[in-house]
């Protein structure tokens, strides 16, 4: 089927040195940039990662650190990945908690403010577990009626999510959806504006340190102030904010207790 676009999507998995989206580095990246014309583009990167790449890790995509000493690093790359990307909404598998941050840590790494906002955001992974609570794997074989070959090379990742993404459109067009509260709908549409809807992107921090509470002021979600106000637990301890900022929180978290905290000095 042919996706509804009104701009291009990219779809884009990584393979990384681990899973700490702050620590972790990429060692390739891989984009399927679909057009709204039903066109579609496949590009790859292998990346050195400037660290090395863990032997576990190594096990799982097959990536050691023979294979990218001469490869270039990802400030060499970034630019040109974020032209490629800047005019397209983002999807992935699991994408929302993991490439989806990481991909911004490290922009923000070489100075790259790649923003989010303004754009739709797709975990494919979502709308799999909400519809059919279960790895790309068995969704795959669950929605394309085939074995996934080659697992966790990214190029052979990305193209069965987005097998499996067309799959689903096609699959829950018209199947209804209870939430927790009982309330039934039909949100799986090719239409992005409301997948965004039923699957949404945690554009505040999706590393979950600091949330919105019921009354949509920013709490922390950790350590001694949780459940705390930012802003008032900034007020009680100022030495927090400076804190924060010497430790290894995501550029999320930085930038969202960052805002509070500008804001407070600029009411003084």
């Amino acid at each position: 089927m042919k996706l509804n676009l009104v701009r291009p999507m990219a779809f884009i998995d990584l393979e990384t040195t681990g899973i700490d989206i702050v620590k972790d580095r990429i060692i390739q990246i891989a984009v399927l940039k679909v057009f709204p014309d039903g066109n579609e583009e496949m590009k790859t990167w292998i990346i050195n990662p400037t660290i090395p790449i863990p032997n576990a890790s190594s096990e799982i995509h097959g990536i050691y650190d023979e294979d990218v000493k001469d490869k270039p690093t990802f400030a060499k790359i970034a630019h040109s990945l974020a032209d490629y990307i800047n005019d397209s909404d983002l999807a992935g598998y699991n994408s929302n908690r993991f490439d989806i941050p990481v991909l911004i840590a490290e922009f923000s790494r070489v100075d790259i403010d790649f923003k989010l906002e303004g754009r739709r955001i797709i975990d494919v992974q979502t709308i799999f577990h909400k519809m059919e609570p279960r790895t790309l794997r068995a969704a795959y074989r669950y929605y394309c009626g085939e074995k996934l070959e080659g697992a966790h090379d990214a190029a052979n990742d990305i193209r069965a999510t987005y097998e499996v993404f067309k799959a689903q459109l096609e699959r829950y067009e018209n199947e209804e959806y209870e939430d927790k509260d009982g309330n039934i709908s039909y949100p799986v549409k090719n239409n992005m504006d409301e997948l965004q809807e039923f699957i949404p992107f945690d554009f505040l921090d999706p590393t979950k340190r600091v949330i919105y509470d019921e009354n949509n002021e920013i709490i922390f979600n950790f350590g001694k102030y949780k459940g705390k106000s930012v802003a008032e637990s900034f007020k009680k301890e100022p030495n927090y904010y400076k804190w924060m900022m010497e430790k290894e929180f995501s550029v999320f978290t930085k930038k969202a207790v960052t805002k509070i905290w500008e804001s407070m000095n600029q009411e003084e």
